[in-house]
Parts: structure tokens; C-alpha cells; sequence
């Protein structure tokens, strides 16, 4: 097993001048889109057919982690805002839109969520009662007291003998953790590295009162589970889903198009679309932001740690039919060829530095045209049954309509039975 971290992340600046492609006309942050997403966790296409030759497979670089910065990433993950409070408070006043319009309920209703283990005993039982206030902006405001709203951290204060919220964050956790519903919907026990497909990001931003009416309009427009981490940078509309941050380590390169390392995505992300502070300079894209004292760099590496130790989960009891799964691993590594580009243990051949055009798996070439690469990463496979929907926009809301689209894109015939005996094998992932 490879044991050097392949990341990257110890620089104070992070800075890339690989030329890819041509540099673009340098971008400033912009007053606007800014939430967590994309942290370098996702994928492309499902069964996507091969590409140009490329170098010899070198396999999956895994990292040998560290349990105390394990532990120190995992503090990060959910609870750093790395300085965004300036952006999320001072600028978009989001602060001054929770005290007065959002209730629980409306909280719980544009996705965000309730980690159950943070709340006391006596509100849990208040709850359970239906003794608790759910209409109440106040209420809201109590959760971020206790730090049991997700991805949220909120500083609340008392002013003259009132709770007052006086600043807000956002943290990575926002899109890339939800709850188990244990408790009750959108209430329950954190699940790290699951997206947030409930999550109506844009429709939060879109609250606040900065946003201009065309952006607005952009915001309003993705739905749940949908960012776009490039509208503020080339101010074009089309979002993608917000992928999963589980099943990570030995994976060359994330994101839908293969950008870059982990490291370079929570970094973009970060400074990019959190607002947090410090400088991140990508060529490449044209992008050259420096936003106040250096505040993401130095906790890279153990955010990358606590990613890279989130497992992919298992498929769920009883899920899947085994022997029709045993014929589709069949089909999978032959008629079907879904092994010529999901290869080995980890489902893709990004590890050996391939690539796909737009045309090769169907996906939309302006899309991909926005990165740095151009093209699309054959997804490692993880954890399918968790995160539909797939595709990096959503297009196949079910298993059976991602394998329905490679049946017609390479003219493979597969009758009905083997379309559905590769589902059930996809479940098994």
C-alpha cells in the first residue's frame, strides 16, 4: 500500500500555474453565490466508455491516516468557518434574515438540518411533546445556541436580556453532512460525508438581502441539492449535484471533471464560495483571490485526513437481489464493458491519469468546459444506493436510467433482464 499523501495542501497560498489550458481573463470574488460544495468529492459518469491512451495504471495512491488529525479534521469539517462569518454576516447579513424570518420550519423545509445529539435532554423531550415552538424564529436562533443546526455556526449573545444572533457562518459541513431522521425528519444523528440532497442552497442564499435581483433569480432556479461553484466566478447558471465526501482515499483526482486534488477543492471551495479568508490563485481559470489573513491553508491536511476516513456506506440488507447482482458483475466486466473505465478496486481510471470527453459519456460539454480539464472523470463507484441522483446534473434520477443511458450511447443491446441484473449489481457498490 502507497503510504505518501499524495496532497499538496502545507502552502499558505495555494497557487497553481500548470497550464492546462489557455488562462482566462483573472476573476475577483463577486458579491453572491457562496456556499459549500464541491469539495472535491465527485464523480462523472456512470459506466462510461474508455478514452485515449494514457500512462500505466500506478493504482490507487491510499493514505495512511493519522488518528489525531483524524480527530482535529473532523472539528474542522463541521465546525470551521475559516473567517466566513465577515462574508455571511457583514455582507450578506444572513444573521439579521434567521433572527426575524426563519423558523424551524422553514429551516427543515429548505433542507437544513438538526444534529439530535447536541440537543438536551429537556428539549429533546419539549419536541417529542410538541412543546417547542417550530414557527418561531426564535427557536432557530436557540438551535444555533446549542450548535445543533448542521453546517451552521451561528455566535448568539445577550442583548439586553435577549438572545441575539450576532454573526453567522457556514461551515463544510452545510451540503456534505445530513442526519439519520431518528429523531424525526431532518432531526437525528450526523452522517459526515453524505450530501444534502435536501439542501435548497440557492433558495437560502437567495434570502439574503445583498443578493441582486438577477442573481437571485439564478439562485432560485437550482432546486434542492444543486450548487453551481462557478456563477460567481463566470456568472453562467448551471449547477450541479452536491456529490458525496465519503469513499475518498486513493482516488487521484475529484470533482465531476477531475480538476485536482482534494486539497485544491477545499481550498476552492473554501475561499471561493465560503468567502473564508485567505488566497487562493488558479491560473488555469483566470482566478486570483486574496481575501484577508491566511485562515484555510494550515487545516488542510487534517480535513483531508478526516475526509479521506469517511467509508463509503455499505449497500443496505436486503437491497439488491444477490443472484441477479451475480449475473450483473457479469455483464459489468464483459458484455456491458462498464470495466474497461471503472477499473479496479476503486470504479475509475482517473488513477491512471485518463480522462473523457463530453461526447465519449454523453454529459454536456459546456459544463465541462467551465473547468480546467475540459472533459469528465469516470466516477469511482461508492455508496450508489445513497446519493442518487447521478450524473454531475442529476439527468439519471434512478440506477436504471443511468444504465439505460450508456445502453443507448454505446449500442450495447442489452436485453431488459441484463439491464436490470446490472442494477442490482450497481446496488451492491
Amino acid at each position: 500500500m502507497q503510504q505518501q499523501n499524495p496532497e499538496r495542501p502545507e502552502q499558505s497560498t495555494i497557487s497553481v500555474s500548470r497550464s492546462a489550458r489557455a488562462p482566462r481573463t483573472p476573476a475577483t470574488s463577486r458579491v453572491g453565490v457562496a456556499a459549500l460544495i464541491l469539495f472535491g468529492m465527485a464523480t462523472a459518469a456512470f459506466v462510461a466508455s474508455c478514452g485515449d491512451s494514457s500512462p500505466a495504471s500506478t493504482g490507487p495512491h491510499f493514505v495512511q491516516l493519522d488518528s489525531a488529525q483524524v480527530q482535529a479534521g473532523k472539528t474542522i469539517f463541521r465546525f470551521a468557518t475559516f473567517g466566513d462569518e465577515s462574508f455571511w454576516t457583514d455582507t450578506a447579513r444572513m444573521h439579521e434574515v434567521i433572527a426575524k424570518s426563519v423558523s424551524p420550519a422553514l429551516a427543515l423545509q429548505v433542507g437544513l438540518k438538526v444534529d439530535s445529539d447536541t440537543l438536551p435532554q429537556a428539549v429533546k423531550d419539549a419536541l417529542a411533546a410538541g412543546q417547542v415552538d417550530l414557527t418561531s424564529p426564535a427557536t432557530t436562533v436557540t438551535l444555533l445556541k446549542l450548535g445543533a443546526v448542521v453546517g451552521l455556526k451561528g455566535t448568539v449573545q445577550t442583548v439586553n436580556g435577549k438572545d441575539s444572533l450576532v454573526s453567522v457562518g457556514i461551515t463544510c459541513a452545510f451540503c456534505h453532512s445530513t442526519v439519520d431522521n431518528s429523531f424525526a425528519p431532518g432531526i437525528g444523528h450526523r452522517l459526515d460525508g453524505f450530501p444534502n440532497h435536501d439542501l435548497n442552497v440557492g433558495a437560502i442564499v437567495a434570502l439574503s438581502p445583498a443578493i441582486s435581483p438577477g442573481l437571485k433569480a439564478i439562485l432560485q432556479s437550482w432546486g434542492p441539492g444543486k450548487y453551481d461553484a462557478r456563477t460567481n466566478i463566470d456568472g453562467k447558471n448551471d449547477p450541479a449535484v452536491i456529490p458525496p465526501a465519503y469513499g475518498l482515499n486513493g482516488v487521484a483526482k475529484e470533482i465531476y471533471t477531475g480538476d485536482d486534488t482534494i486539497s485544491y477543492w477545499n481550498a476552492y471551495v473554501a475561499i471561493t464560495q465560503m468567502h473564508g479568508h485567505g488566497t487562493f490563485v488558479d491560473p488555469r481559470l483566470g482566478i486570483s483571490i486574496h481575501n484577508g489573513a491566511e485562515q484555510v491553508a494550515p487545516l488542510l491536511p487534517a480535513l483531508l485526513q478526516y475526509q479521506l476516513s469517511l467509508h463509503a456506506p455499505a449497500a443496505p440488507a436486503g437491497s439488491f437481489d444477490a443472484a441477479a447482482a451475480a449475473r450483473g458483475k457479469a455483464l459489468f466486466e464483459g458484455t456491458a464493458k462498464c470495466s474497461t473505465c471503472h477499473v479496479g478496486s476503486l470504479y475509475t481510471d482517473i488513477n491512471e491519469g485518463k480522462l473523457h470527453t463530453p461526447a465519449e459519456v454523453g454529459q454536456s460539454a459546456e459544463f465541462a468546459l467551465r473547468s480546467v480539464t475540459g472533459k469528465y472523470r469516470t466516477t469511482p463507484l461508492r455508496g450508489l444506493q445513497q446519493h442518487p441522483p447521478y450524473f454531475h446534473d442529476g439527468s439519471a434520477v434512478t440506477l436504471d436510467d443511468v444504465v439505460n443511458h450508456y445502453n443507448t450511447l454505446m449500442s450495447l443491446g442489452l436485453t431488459a433482464q441484463q439491464k436490470a441484473d446490472l442494477v442490482q449489481y450497481l446496488k451492491t457498490l
